[in-house]
């Protein structure tokens, strides 16, 4: 996998939108942020643009994005917000030129598009917050994305919770949004899980369709050669009238329940305000035991 340079004082990096629309106040926190770290900002064609939900239309986000990609003055890429919408730039964008000289894509959720294109041509992403969320944050998860910039090394130990199921992995992490994975299964932008530890985090979901999508993880061979698995935030969930029965953690574990990888639930990444930054790519240790240790 190749790695993109860490950045340095006075480097520069660009936020744009590659889905819905956002205004210039909704991430003022985020350049303060970026700017208290010495780090100049340049702000993309997409920010305070409108197109219905989108920052504007398919081909505008496309180009914006292609524009920081190629742009060498240009040295990470910290994409505004999620929502909806990356898929529809992803077959304008040339990543030709980038993956020579790759440099840190930062997001999560719809964002899963671009850590997907990241698996596929060989080069490290950021799974981290976005600057619409930076005002709400932990110090904690801000910290861990100014680790992952600046090229400092990334552990982490949390508590484990009695759903966890131990033992120990090593492989690169992939995965991200549990909705986006399930979207592009069958596609070309579908994840080789062979040897590699999986991060799955969701937002917003009947508990039947998480079981749903989970079964098609399953039915696509995610489970089989995985190394580990790693569950973040499975957020604000929903049940239908008549219950369910299970909820997400058992959901997980019943559909994964033939496999003996490790499994780590509840850790503090997804649509959760402590959002810490993993390193989708890299190869990371895995150990689940007393407490959850995750390092790069």
């Amino acid at each position: 996998m190749n790695q993109p340079k860490p950045l340095h004082k006075g480097a520069t990096v660009g936020i744009l939108s590659t889905a819905r629309k956002i205004s210039i106040a909704e991430i003022e926190a985020a350049i303060e942020l970026l700017h208290s770290w010495d780090l100049k900002v340049v702000l993309g064609t997409t920010i305070d643009l409108e197109e219905n939900q989108f920052a504007g239309d398919d081909m505008t986000r496309a180009m914006n994005f292609q524009q920081f990609m190629d742009d060498d003055s240009i040295d990470a890429i910290w994409c505004a917000r999620g929502g909806y919408g990356t898929i529809r730039i992803i077959d304008h964008l040339d990543f030709s030129r980038f993956i020579q000289k790759p440099k840190w894509i930062i997001g999560y959720s719809d964002i899963t598009v671009l850590h997907a294109i990241g698996q596929q041509l060989q080069f490290e992403t950021t799974h981290a917050t976005m600057p619409i969320n930076v005002s709400k944050n932990s110090t904690a998860s801000l910290e861990s994305l100014r680790k992952v910039l600046f090229g400092e090394s990334l552990q982490y130990k949390i508590p484990t919770v009695n759903y966890n199921k131990k033992g120990k992995a090593t492989g690169e992490l992939i995965g991200g949004n549990l909705s986006m994975l399930y979207s592009m299964t069958g596609s070309k932008l579908s994840l080789d899980t062979t040897g590699k530890i999986l991060f799955l985090e969701d937002l917003d979901e009947y508990l039947y369709h998480v079981d749903r999508m989970m079964m098609n993880l399953k039915h696509n061979k995610y489970f089989e050669g995985l190394s580990g698995l790693i569950v973040g935030g499975m957020t604000d969930m929903h049940d239908n009238s008549i219950p369910f029965g299970k909820n997400p953690h058992e959901i997980i574990l019943d559909v994964t329940s033939e496999y003996d990888f490790p499994i780590c639930f509840d850790f503090p990444a997804g649509h959760v305000n402590d959002n810490r930054a993993l390193i989708f790519g890299k190869k990371a240790q895995l150990e689940v035991a007393s407490e959850v240790k995750l390092s790069f």
